[in-house]
């Protein structure tokens, strides 16, 4: 049976304020081959750590990166994870960037954005590519409160 990647986007959406931000739920277990944030409105200029985790269903939280400080990155920035939870969110303004390197395997949650400031500022455009591990698994977008 051959494996067909997916892709799901969601809409750019304002950066949350000290919080998580859910960005896409995940039911069964996928493959996440790529997931690619695009600055869409320049993100406010005070510090403001931020990273991709995953918010499961069952268990602890499980960061898919490091902090990265997104403070006044402009429009057009783009950021992906390389599939090392060690490495921070890489992020590029040249209009190109390296691949994710390391599919990774997640479960049943949401994964969220997590900014540890408040930026004032800020949006992104995500788009998330995966591969269902099983008939029944897939992803989708949360819903942009």
């Amino acid at each position: 049976m051959a494996n067909y990647v997916n892709i799901v986007e969601r809409a750019t959406a304002v950066l949350p304020q000290t919080a998580d931000l859910g960005l896409f739920t995940v039911v069964g277990s996928v493959e996440l081959v790529r997931i690619v944030g695009e600055v869409t409105v320049e993100i406010g200029a005070f510090a403001n750590d931020t990273l991709l985790k995953v918010k499961p269903t069952i268990g602890a939280d499980v960061d898919l990166c490091a902090a990265l400080d997104v403070t006044g990155d402009v429009v057009g920035s783009l950021y992906n994870i390389t599939g090392t939870a060690t490495d921070p969110l890489v992020n590029t303004v040249s209009g190109a960037m390296p691949d994710q390197v390391t599919p990774v395997i997640v479960e049943d949650g949401v994964i969220e954005l997590e900014c540890a400031g408040n930026s004032g500022t800020g949006s992104i455009k995500w788009t998330l590519h995966y591969v269902p591990l099983d008939a029944s698994s897939y992803v989708v977008a949360v819903a942009i409160p």
